[in-house]
């Protein structure tokens, strides 16, 4: 059993150690929303923050995130950061045929949350950059992440 906590909740996963945490997420807890995208992390479909850094969750071994923090798009929608780039997204028309969606979203409020300043477009599509989009939707994606920007800093971006 390996220990970590997921979402706020501390929760055990039996499953061997080196299994994809990815895996380990959607067939352990039963949260579907991480996508298998390319398996060899560089699609960014995967990814989930462990300990607030994003990772690419198709190629981290569980044990890995043993006793660490995982936060998945799931637990993402549920703080305002989260709603605020719903909110963006859908306004923006980004979500096309939606399979990148939750790796977007969880780059973008890592990006967000890391900004020190409020973002150019050339910083948002910089901060993106590893994130594939089948649909090609990066120019709403970008109006969404600028959005959202300017939504959690109440206007000022």
């Amino acid at each position: 059993m390996i220990q970590l906590t997921l979402n706020n909740e501390r929760v055990s996963i039996d499953a061997p150690p080196d299994t994809p945490l990815l895996w380990a997420i959607r067939e352990q807890t039963n949260l579907t929303g991480t996508k298998y995208g390319c398996g060899i992390a560089q699609c960014g479909a995967c990814t989930v923050h462990l300990d607030g850094e994003p990772v690419r969750s198709c190629a981290l071994p569980l044990q890995a995130a043993a006793g660490r923090n995982v936060t998945t798009i799931e637990g993402l929608m549920k703080t305002d950061a989260g709603k605020a780039l719903e909110r963006a997204w859908n306004a923006a028309q980004a979500p096309q045929c939606g399979y990148c969606q939750s790796g977007q979203l969880m780059t973008a409020a890592h990006l967000l949350r890391t900004a020190k300043k409020p973002l150019s477009r050339t910083e948002i599509l910089d901060g993106m950059n590893g994130n594939l989009c089948r649909c090609g939707t990066y120019n709403q994606i970008a109006e969404a992440v600028a959005g959202a920007q300017k939504a959690i800093s109440g206007g000022r971006a």
